[in-house]
């Protein structure tokens, strides 16, 4: 009964701001993608909390996106409570791969605020037009440029967080005019250790960061312009508390060329083409952690070649896309271990074995508008995925496991979808269906010794894995007038041959310590589920009050739980906007964690509620403007953990900020 009666509500609310995208058409189809405004737009931008948050804390805000942390910085984004091997990440369209086997550099670490300007969060299959995915995608979105009249803009930001001294610098120069425009941000973090609630210094929690984004465009005619940019990321010192590594660096170079043109009045409304290649470093090191067993060096490195052509195109009422894309990625980490023995002779394993994915695949999309007040979205892909062990010794490595394996393998993936909504009145309905298919990830097919911290297992992965498969549905009702916009969503996703590791005791363990070994298998099926309830009331012009409800519930064909679903969690806001002023109070927490899971090394995490308050104001003289936030987060000083806190690691203990952005 208490699973029915949870199924029966419903969740999406979110503090930032959510927009639908829409044609310039008298009727065109609704998108129900969830965008969360990031960058510089007018007004929103200043009604945000906190103007200078990592890209994660924006996130986390989604009503789809929880967030892994390992530490303070890089946290692992999940959607529907599945994480990276079943999601899709990507920059501007861009398929990037993170170099640690940990999971220590997600794609989202490899941006900053200052040059995103929002995130698009799709769920389940309405996110496969990049690539394949079971649980959804994100596609973070950089700061669009115009041709305009000859025009210079500056940017200057700055903040400090006293609870781990965080100083944080950046600044943006902006110069565009009717045929040509640069634009070059820049951005610095550095902070010390943090401290958990009670003031409680948490070990190897500092990071610093330093992010530089430039953008070129040329305008080669009145329809169609070029583009060209680059990102390059460099994290060093990096503490991962709830790990027994760091990271002495994580560097990432990304770059693109893009051809778009707009026809007028014509079929095709717009047609971008994009090149990409982009390169990630990535070191684990424990140098600085004391009594180690035994010292390794863990070094790591992605390279992505790849593509898309994307058009869109209207006939009447119906909206189509059309994407071609691919992708080359090659992979490669490996593991040298010294023993505290100087006689004895170092141990070198390859953990990932120099491994070429090759994904070539297109995704077709009709949004049929059959009036104003509804429309019916179809999609479908396909892809052909290979990959290629180009290491002899990686291939005899596991090879020991798995005689009779090749150096190749290829697989065919399929994803389709529809949904329908329709709005009578102030009402809106929805409902959809999908079915999508993912590989293995290279750790789940090719991984040699991964060592898990969550579960103390050794893992090793299985290029015998079939293909992971999903059924989804969703449906949602929402009501709106000029005052309360409420909304109910649930979402459940039946998955086949769900791949996960299990322990195997015919296998001897390799990391000193370890529990034992697990190998990657599928099992028959697993099941999730989440529902959720959002209200949004404004009270008068200035004044506004949301809330938002979840429970996700999640477990396998073994009748076990699924790791990382999220108990009864909350949160409910205030917020005052005017002219000059903001002003935001929030409270937020999780009831306690029943439904966890043991066996994949989760332990019951305790109820918990934080209340963060801000205050704003605008100053402005001709064309500058000054923001100033000044705030403070966990103000109860609550000494908490959350479900998806790595091995129970303590968050941040009380902190007050200050944020200033200077625009000229």
């Amino acid at each position: 009964m208490k699973e029915i009666l949870s199924f029966l509500l419903v969740f999406c609310g979110f503090n930032s701001v959510i927009s639908q995208e829409t044609h310039q058409d008298t009727i065109s189809p609704k998108q129900l993608k969830e965008i969360i405004v990031i960058g510089k737009k007018t007004q929103v931008f200043e009604k945000q909390t906190k103007s200078l948050s990592t890209v994660d804390e924006y996130l986390q805000k989604s009503s789809r996106v929880g967030m892994i942390k390992r530490g303070a910085y890089a946290w692992e984004p999940i959607i529907n409570s599945m994480p990276t091997e079943r999601t899709l990440v990507t920059i501007d369209g861009m398929r990037i791969f993170g170099a640690c086997t940990d999971k220590m550099d997600p794609v989202t670490s490899y941006v900053e605020v200052s040059n995103l300007s929002e995130a698009t969060i799709c769920s389940g299959q309405e996110g496969a037009c990049f690539g394949t995915t079971i649980g959804g995608s994100i596609d973070l979105k950089r700061m669009k440029n115009t041709f305009r009249d000859t025009t210079w803009n500056f940017n200057l930001n700055t903040g400090f967080e006293t609870n781990n001294a965080q100083k944080i610098t950046g600044l943006a120069i902006d110069y565009a005019d009717s045929l040509f425009y640069v634009a070059t941000d820049f951005m610095f973090r550095d902070a010390d250790n943090y401290r958990a609630g009670n003031n409680k210094e948490v070990q190897f929690s500092q990071f610093r960061k330093l992010n530089l984004s430039q953008t070129i465009g040329y305008k080669t005619s009145e329809l169609s312009f070029l583009e060209a940019s680059v990102i390059y990321d460099k994290a060093t010192n990096v503490g991962y508390p709830a790990l027994p590594m760091d990271v002495s660096l994580a560097q990432a170079l990304i770059t693109s060329l893009k051809y778009e043109y707009k026809p007028v009045d014509n079929l095709i409304k717009n047609w971008e083409t994009k090149i990409y290649f982009n390169t990630i470093t990535h070191k684990m090191d424990d140098t600085k952690r004391p009594n180690v067993a035994i010292h390794m060096d863990m070094p790591g490195w992605s390279k992505t070649y790849g593509y898309y052509s994307k058009v869109e195109a209207q006939k009447g009422n119906h909206h189509f896309l059309v994407n071609l894309n691919s992708f080359l990625n090659n992979s490669l980490a490996e593991m040298t271990m010294y023993p505290n023995n100087p006689n004895e002779n170092p141990m070198f394993m390859l953990t990932w074995p120099d491994v070429d994915t090759f994904y070539n695949g297109i995704f077709l999309e009709d949004n049929y508008a059959f009036n104003c007040h509804s429309s019916l979205r179809v999609s479908a892909s396909f892809g052909v995925h290979s990959n290629k062990i180009k290491s002899q010794f990686g291939l005899e490595s596991l090879q020991i496991f798995y005689p009779e394996m090749k150096d190749t393998r290829t697989r065919f993936l399929k994803n389709v979808s529809t949904n329908y909504t329709i709005t009578h009145g102030k009402f809106q309905y929805g409902v959809g269906a999908g079915y999508g298919e993912r590989a293995p990830s290279v750790s789940e097919a090719y991984g040699f010794y991964l060592f898990n911290s969550f579960d103390g297992f050794d893992q090793i992965g299985n290029p015998n894995l079939k293909n992971e498969k999903a059924l989804e549905g969703n449906a949602f009702v929402s009501f709106k007038n000029e005052k309360w916009t409420l909304k109910a969503e649930s979402s459940y996703f039946h998955i086949i041959d769900y791949i996960i590791s299990r322990p195997n005791s015919s296998f001897i363990p390799m990391t000193i310590g370890a529990n034992g070994v697990k190998v990657y298998t599928a099992l028959d099926y697993a099941t999730i589920y989440s529902v959720s309830l959002s209200n949004d009331y404004r009270i008068n012009d200035k004044i506004n009050w949301n809330m938002k409800f979840i429970i996700t519930k999640g477990i396998d064909s073994d009748k076990m739980n699924l790791p990382f679903m999220s108990p009864f969690s909350y949160s409910t806001n205030v917020s005052y906007f005017d002219k000059k002023i903001t002003a935001d109070l929030t409270l937020l927490g999780n009831g306690i964690q029943n439904d966890f899971s043991p066996f994949y090394g989760e332990d019951k995490t305790p109820d918990f509620a934080v209340l963060n308050a801000n205050f704003g104001y605008k100053f402005k003289w001709n064309r500058s403007k000054l923001l100033t936030k000044i705030g403070v987060e966990n103000i109860l000083d609550t000494n908490y953990s959350t479900y998806l806190d790595w091995n129970n690691l303590p968050q941040k203990g009380r902190n007050f900020f200050v944020n200033i952005n200077y625009m000229l």
